[in-house]
């Protein structure tokens, strides 16, 4: 190391910003790579955690983007009922879902649902 930090002791050195310009970034964005506003609003609609997605995997669960929008409108209608932790039912697909944070906390297919019980929850919503 040329200029080794010793505690206690303050180095110069180059300074910059650790991320680009917003604005500048956001400029470069043209023609395929530009995100529309309705795709950042729909990747806000769900979130899913790191479980969901490992149990959505090794099931071969496969939600499209319209299916996503149900559901997360069914998770509107929970929490407009107050609703915090819900069972929602979606086809053969059970999803247990964090209603505050909108977040799909786990998943499963209805092999896996066979004679299985649904604990901590306070609401349940079938998606139609």
């Amino acid at each position: 190391m040329n200029n080794p930090m010793l505690v206690g002791h303050l180095t110069t050195g180059r300074t910059g910003p650790i991320q680009g310009n917003p604005v500048l970034d956001r400029n470069k964005q043209t023609g395929s790579d530009s995100i529309s506003f309705r795709e950042v609003l729909s990747r806000e609609q769900l979130k899913f955690s790191h479980h969901a997605e490992q149990r959505l995997q090794q099931r071969g669960i496969e939600l499209l983007p319209e299916q996503i929008s149900r559901i997360a409108s069914a998770v509107d209608q929970a929490a407009a009922k107050g609703a915090r932790d819900s069972l929602v039912l979606f086809h053969d697909i059970a999803m247990i879902v964090n209603v505050p944070n909108r977040t799909v906390v786990t998943a499963m297919d209805g092999s896996s649902m066979k004679e299985h019980i649904f604990t901590q929850i306070d609401s349940a919503v079938v998606v139609s």
